[in-house]
């Protein structure tokens, strides 16, 4: 019985060093562009889950309106669409160039299937690794609940809402400083 004990000590101080060897040694994969993990994805995934709901978000406090989704569109528009991009536009450059990928907002269903508790808790708190930055420290409460009902909605947005995520045109270029022509009789003598 004592040789089975050591022996599973053994194996499992292996295996330890063995992983701890496999990210130290740079074999894990860390760029961008690296392939995932054997069940990165999924174990990230299920962390995430179990993290919002063990943090049982209630309802949101404020509804569904015009007034909310506006909100919530000038929040997106300014805080997120950097990433998550606009409708009716290319994907941002940096939605392909981070991972995971940036989910894209209005490309298929981007988060409208969620509820608008799990948005609240990502917006709120970021997501760690993914370069979704936490919000709390620069949106009120209010806010970040007129985001979650926004980003939530996508698939049903009111017009309002959609005119706040036009893009701004473009300024008019500005014309090149013409010389002014020197008066007659405004020349130096020399």
């Amino acid at each position: 019985m004592r040789g089975f004990v050591i022996g599973v000590l053994v194996g499992a101080a292996l295996i330890a060093g063995g992983v701890y060897f496999y990210f130290t040694s740079g074999m894990a994969p860390a760029a961008v562009a690296d392939p995932p993990m054997f069940m990165e994805k999924k174990v990230a995934n299920k962390s995430l889950d179990a993290h919002i709901e063990k943090a049982n978000v209630p309802a949101p406090p404020i509804q569904p309106s015009d007034e909310n989704y506006v909100a919530g569109a000038k929040l997106y528009k300014d805080n997120c669409a950097v990433c998550h991009g606009l409708p009716n536009l290319p994907p941002p450059a940096i939605a392909d160039n981070v991972y995971p990928r940036a989910t894209l907002m209005f490309k298929g269903k981007g988060v409208s299937d969620d509820p608008a508790q799990e948005s609240y808790w990502k917006i709120e708190n970021g997501i760690r690794l993914t370069g979704m930055p936490s919000f709390k420290p620069i949106l009120n409460e209010t806010q970040i609940w007129q985001l979650a009902l926004f980003v939530a909605g996508t698939d049903k947005l009111p017009d309002s809402a959609k005119n706040a995520l036009a893009p701004e045109p473009a300024p008019a270029a500005a014309m090149p400083a013409m010389p002014m022509p020197t008066p007659k009789g405004a020349e130096k003598k020399k």
